[in-house]
């Protein structure tokens, strides 16, 4: 006896349109991570939820980057970028990469503390983690390129709430440090 599933009603058809895509892909919650790549003017960036591990052994990452990012032509002339992991309150820095303020390049690092990786690479102080990393290698493919990193240096930052991405906006996962300790009672001495 075969068994019949009917799907909820709520459920919309689906399209292969990009549209249809892209709101599918809201569905899925990402870390939030600015992605930065250049050196003191010809600096600039972007704020990325495709970060992904491709290896711990060695250790080496992944993202997409549309091929007509302004980030594109810079990352393929300095062959190395940072990704930094953004906590909960940096949600100003992911605006900024995002370009949501018409800032572009080097313009983008203001109002946030930033240093240099040992590829050169700029990193973000306050981030979660900051990977930095050269690129290994760039397959392009549709509308964009994927990017392999080798990470040749890992940071660690405090053990904060992370910013995600979820449904087209922020959203906060976990705990800030502050909140925790009070929550357990705990004092800091």
């Amino acid at each position: 006896m075969a068994v019949i599933t009917q799907l909820p009603k709520a459920i919309r058809p689906v399209h292969d349109d990009a549209a249809s895509f892209r709101a599918a892909f809201r569905h899925l919650a990402g870390g939030v991570s600015v992605i930065t790549t250049g050196r003191g003017e010809d600096r600039t960036g972007l704020t990325a939820t495709s970060v992904s591990s491709l290896s711990a052994e060695p250790p080496t990452i992944f993202f997409g980057l549309n091929l007509g990012s302004s980030s594109y032509p810079v990352l393929q002339r300095h062959r190395s970028f940072g990704v930094n992991f953004l906590s909960a309150t940096q949600k100003q820095v992911a605006d900024r990469f995002a370009g949501r303020g018409g800032e572009k390049g080097a313009a983008r690092y203001a109002d946030a503390e930033w240093t240099s990786g040992v590829s050169g690479a700029p990193l973000l102080l306050g981030a979660l983690a900051n990977l930095d990393c050269e690129v290994e290698e760039i397959i392009e493919r549709h509308s964009h390129a994927i990017i392999i990193g080798r990470v040749r240096e890992v940071r660690l930052g405090r053990d904060d709430a992370a910013l995600v991405y979820w449904r087209g906006d922020y959203e906060r996962l976990g705990w800030m440090i502050e909140e925790a300790t009070t929550a357990l009672g705990l004092r800091a001495y």
